[in-house]
């Protein structure tokens, strides 16, 4: 699945960030510092299977009836649906046409009501934990700027990422354990 990219200013910030906790003053290495930071947060989320900076996110329906899980969590809202069809022509799916559904563990969930065969389903949702930065839970923030760190410390060298970042992500990862089999919509 490919994520959305981060907000400019969620990442200027964590270089901020990255760069004062290495003591960097000049400008020379803000390439490798943003490059660091962006692999940092995409391994966060990736690790613990959240969104952590709020952005728009977009996934394919099934045509099936079923409800279906949106794949990226905690979600804020679900938008709008589309139709797009075999010629890439869109078109807004009417309201009575799905039904929507925010669980207590922050799941966006869809249930198309209608659906025709020459069509498929896109929906646009908004997720994440934080609506920034600044507003990330300080664990989550203090392994992305060890990782970074040690991204650029160690830079060709193989050697594994502090045990720390672990730590810090740990109690914030979502683990899905499950008998049966359960439908998910797949990102664009």
């Amino acid at each position: 699945m490919d994520a959305p990219p981060f907000p400019a200013a969620a990442i200027a910030s964590a270089c901020a960030a990255v760069k004062d906790y290495l003591r960097m003053e000049s400008g020379a290495e803000d390439g490798s510092v943003t490059a660091a930071v962006q692999t940092a947060l995409a391994l966060g989320e990736a690790f613990t299977g959240t969104a952590w900076i709020a952005r728009s996110w977009q996934s394919w329906l099934s045509r099936s009836p079923d409800w279906q899980r949106l794949p990226v969590a905690p979600v804020m809202a679900i938008g709008p649906i589309e139709t797009v069809d075999t010629d890439g022509a869109t078109a807004a799916l009417p309201v009575d046409a799905y039904t929507i559904d925010l669980d207590a563990r922050g799941e966006g969930w869809v249930r198309l009501l209608q659906a025709k065969e020459s069509t498929r389903a896109r929906v646009t949702f908004a997720a994440g934990t934080a609506a920034g930065w600044d507003d990330l839970p300080p664990p989550l923030a203090q392994g992305v700027v060890l990782l970074a760190a040690h991204l650029i410390e160690a830079r060709g060298d193989p050697g594994a990422p502090p045990a720390a970042v672990v730590a810090f992500w740990r109690p914030w990862r979502r683990l899905q354990l499950m008998a049966g089999v359960r439908r998910q919509c797949w990102s664009s």
